[in-house]
């Protein structure tokens, strides 16, 4: 309990949800402040082509013969985590469907900082794991980003839709796979792949990407001061699901990269990096990317859930957990 609150507080320090809460304090005192719209095009897109390019180069740089099935699998945990949203949070009275799908996709998306983090624990602890394993995180992170993505467009159709027409989900689907916020991902994802953009993102996108997401994030913070009347009476239900889904997105991913050990010997220290990533939530990538995807979701919702509670219970609890577990399959 003693690490949970220590981590919660860093967490509330953190720049991504202190950037937040200075755009809402800022909006809350009636401040004129205001980014122009042609600025924070311009940031999202260049945070969005980042995210796509440092995941496509990951993706080069692995073993995809020996990725594959774990990668496949890691896609399939990021759907299946929205969906668990959907139904689950989504399914909450006073929850907007929206703000539910959005907050699935952010704790579908990975943490790079749980990542990192899980690392040297594991080899501290003394377990092997594969060098590419971290690796998998673009395999989750983007189909669980452009699923909630796309699930939010749907609902949005069918209820801007004639209940008396047949609604058709294709035009829906197709509309959101070509929205600006996953092209670019998606053509960063190409170009890391593709070629070889080391040179250029090491010197231009890495350095500026933190910059220029804090600003996003005080934008996102008075956008969620506007909208703070919308979580006052459903808040609990974030709070709820913040704390107890990494542990349940964590076992789901523990239990499949077990199969996946059965089946092609991958290690049992492969399997709680897949857990972890599944446990995480994500502070870098995914809140850009809602923000241009789901601009109707709250972020005040999915950014508070995720960084306050959500990040704190992965690291604290979820990795402890996991490699212990680890360890005791090992003893046997």
């Amino acid at each position: 309990m003693s690490d949970f609150l220590e981590l919660f507080i860093k967490q509330i320090q953190s720049p991504t949800l202190g950037f937040l809460i200075g755009g809402i304090v800022v909006a809350s005192f009636g401040s004129q402040l205001a980014i122009p719209d042609a600025i924070y095009k311009f940031i999202t897109f260049f945070l969005l082509l980042k995210i796509g390019l440092s995941a496509g180069i990951a993706i080069r740089n692995s073993n995809l013969s020996e990725i594959l099935l774990p990668a496949l699998a890691a896609v399939l945990i990021g759907i299946l985590i929205v969906l668990i949203a959907q139904y689950t949070l989504g399914k909450m009275p006073g929850i907007k469907f929206t703000d539910a799908i959005a907050t699935g996709g952010l704790f579908g998306a990975v943490s790079g900082s749980t990542l990192a983090a899980v690392l040297p624990q594991l080899e501290s602890a003394g377990i092997k794991y594969e060098a590419w394993s971290a690796a998998l995180y673009p395999f989750m992170d983007i189909p669980a980003l452009v699923t909630a993505i796309v699930v939010a467009s749907v609902y949005t159709g069918r209820k801007s839709a004639d209940t008396s027409e047949k609604v058709e989900i294709w035009p829906i689907i197709k509309d959101s796979l070509q929205s600006s916020a996953v092209t670019a991902m998606l053509l960063g994802v190409g170009l890391g792949i593709l070629t070889r953009p080391e040179r250029v993102y090491e010197g231009f996108f890495d350095p500026l990407f933190r910059g220029f997401l804090s600003i996003l994030m005080i934008i996102m913070g008075m956008e969620a001061a506007q909208r703070m009347n919308e979580l006052r009476k459903v808040a609990q239900w974030f709070a709820i699901y913040a704390f107890i889904s990494p542990l349940l997105h964590g076992f789901i991913a523990f239990g499949v990269g077990l199969i996946i050990h059965k089946i092609t010997g991958f290690s049992i220290g492969g399997a709680v990096v897949l857990a972890v990533i599944a446990a995480s939530s994500s502070d870098i990538s995914g809140p850009p990317t809602l923000r241009a995807g789901i601009p109707t979701a709250n972020p005040s919702a999915y950014i508070g859930a995720s960084t306050a509670i959500g990040t704190p219970v992965a690291i604290a609890i979820g990795i402890p957990l996991f490699i212990g577990l680890a360890q005791y399959m090992l003893a046997q």
